[in-house]
């Protein structure tokens, strides 16, 4: 995926790192720039399937919906419905077991605004996006193990 990737240690065990990064209702608690979730459809394992984000994009605010799909066996991808704010915004944790209580986390994102950004600002934006992401999950996470 071309845009951003990112990887973080975090001292906790996959499980609950993997717990954390799913309860995407929660991340205007700890994720920089979230300021409201709201989950519209689950799966029968109680995974979000579709949500509706509101964001500080730094510009202004937009909001956009996300699909998301759980077909990594370590992880999962979402992607943005295309609005008026947005061409392109698609995502993906991925978890992997260090040892029994170390996850590596690996963040991928990709984001095509749709309003004028220059390339350079666009991928600083995904790059703070991407790294305040990782530092919250990982402080959220070391706190709960």
């Amino acid at each position: 995926m071309e845009g951003t990737v990112q990887k973080i240690e975090i001292a906790a065990p996959q499980q609950l790192v993997y717990e954390i990064a799913l309860d995407i209702e929660l991340y205007p608690d700890w994720a920089g720039g979230v300021k409201a979730v709201n989950v519209i459809e689950e799966d029968e394992y109680e995974r979000p399937l579709v949500a509706e984000f509101r964001v500080d994009a730094m510009i202004k605010e937009i909001s956009y919906v996300l699909d998301y799909q759980y077909d990594l066996e370590n992880g999962f991808t979402w992607a943005a419905r295309p609005n008026e704010d947005l061409v392109l915004l698609e995502g993906s944790y991925t978890f992997n077991v260090i040892d029994d209580t170390t996850t590596e986390v690996v963040y991928a994102l990709r984001v095509e605004p749709n309003f004028k950004v220059p390339g350079f600002l666009r991928r600083q934006a995904e790059k703070q996006i991407v790294g305040t992401a990782l530092r919250g999950l990982k402080k959220r996470a070391e706190e709960a193990a």
